[in-house]
């Protein structure tokens, strides 16, 4: 039944991402920036309410009152990575527009990529890491000061559940770069679509927001720890069964806002 219900979840996201894909691409030729985001967010909407309505996966969140209040707030949201799950989940629960930072061969994927490459998003070459960065600061210091949030996966790649992967400061020194405070994100994606699996399985999908942390006066290395810490306890509390062999991960209470 599991496969039944993922193939009609892929059938549902390839017979609607075509479409819009295309109506975006129109759109792109009269609008940018905002308002085509929130074009792009309809339709992963449209993909979560699928995994919902098709495949019986319930999303539960909480800690949405740790979000920066404003308008033109800014904010780098540090999001555990387990599945695609969140890069699709992410944008319909964020009151502000969203800027990924990735890999700049997604832009070739058929229709999805195509349709990404006309928002104004952060795609970078990882060949060229000094150079990759400072696009990172450049586009990311200007997002962030139209009250864009700049989202990204510390540990770089899809992470087994249970796992913990290795937390790189990029985003960190981002947020010390613009003076934005990191607000880390815990995601039990994996209990119900796994990394680089087509079955999705029935159930629920906790994600936890944490405190936003200043980074002023901080070290990039020193606040990634910090969000390390607090995502892979969360982690730990809110699927502890995937962690039952492993030892408590000790965390440090959030520095402030």
């Amino acid at each position: 039944m599991a496969l039944i219900r993922s193939l009609l979840h892929a059938l549902w996201m390839l017979v609607t991402v075509v479409p819009w894909a295309l109506i975006m691409l129109t759109a792109s030729l009269f609008v940018r920036g905002v308002p085509l985001y929130w074009m792009a967010a309809r339709w992963l909407g449209w993909a979560v309410d699928g995994l919902r309505v098709l495949c019986g996966v319930q999303v539960r969140v909480q800690g949405m009152a740790n979000l920066p209040q404003g308008e033109t707030s800014a904010a780098v949201l540090l999001v555990k990575h387990q599945s695609t799950l969140e890069t699709f989940l992410m944008p319909t629960l964020m009151p502000h527009p969203l800027a990924y930072v990735f890999k700049r061969e997604l832009l070739f994927v058929p229709f999805f990529g195509w349709a990404m490459g006309r928002l104004d998003m952060i795609h970078i070459d990882r060949r060229q890491r000094a150079q990759a960065f400072n696009k990172v600061v450049e586009q990311g210091r200007r997002l962030l000061a139209q009250g864009v949030w700049v989202i990204m996966f510390p540990e770089g790649t899809r992470i087994p559940r249970g796992q913990q992967g290795v937390y790189k400061s990029g985003g960190t020194r981002l947020a010390i770069e613009t003076g934005a405070p990191v607000v880390p994100v815990a995601v039990t994606s994996a209990r119900c679509w796994p990394r680089k699996a087509f079955i999705k399985r029935a159930g629920v999908v906790d994600v936890s927001i944490g405190p936003a942390i200043s980074s002023h006066g901080r070290s990039a290395d020193e606040l990634m720890r910090e969000v390390e810490a607090w995502i892979e306890a969360e982690m730990r509390r809110l699927d502890p069964g995937a962690y039952a062999d492993d030892p408590p991960v000790a965390t440090a209470p959030p520095s402030g806002h």
